[in-house]
């Protein structure tokens, strides 16, 4: 798990002056110390792929937001994604909460399979979100790496730096509740 007050100071590093959110159980301690702490302003948004537009349109008025949904709503965003992130270059980190990753991980079956088929998103044990997050990524061009625990709290900065080299959405994917 990672400290959301380490997160915090790890997106004021980044001089983050937005949040755009939709809150879900992993992202409440982040989402709290942000509010209590007042100095990155969280936006609240109705659907994840709303967070995309306000977070262009934030850029393009010169600020520098962060989005923050979880893995089921960033499937929710895709023409928003391409339309507003990607199309328009738009260097924004993505905090993505990765609902199911740790019931997927532990199944011992590979993390990101190549092939999805109807028999294994419809399995059960499984939350189908967890099995299509990443390849989706892939097959939308945004680059992607894992936010586990306190010790990946400084890939923010390098996925900052590269969704800022790369002028395109760069995603972390935060696998445990935040604390």
């Amino acid at each position: 798990m990672a400290q959301a007050r380490l997160i915090l100071e790890e997106l004021k590093k980044c001089h983050v002056t937005h949040v755009l959110s939709v809150p879900d159980n992993m992202s409440r301690a982040l989402l709290s110390a942000l509010w209590a702490d007042g100095e990155i302003e969280v936006i609240l948004v109705t659907r994840e792929g709303e967070a995309f537009a306000v977070a262009a349109g934030l850029w393009v008025g010169g600020k520098t937001p962060v989005v923050l949904i979880q893995n089921t709503g960033f499937l929710e965003t895709g023409d928003a994604v391409r339309g507003t992130g990607t199309r328009m270059r738009v260097p924004l980190l993505c905090l993505i909460t990765y609902r199911g990753y740790a019931k997927w991980a532990a199944s011992g079956l590979e993390a990101t399979p190549e092939t999805l088929n109807a028999e294994l998103l419809s399995n059960m044990a499984y939350d189908s979100t967890a099995i299509l997050v990443e390849p989706t990524l892939r097959a939308w061009g945004i680059p992607y790496d894992f936010l586990h625990d306190d010790t990946d709290v400084p890939k923010i900065s390098a996925a900052f730096r590269k969704a800022q080299e790369l002028e395109q959405p760069v995603a972390l994917l935060m696998t445990k509740d935040t604390t």
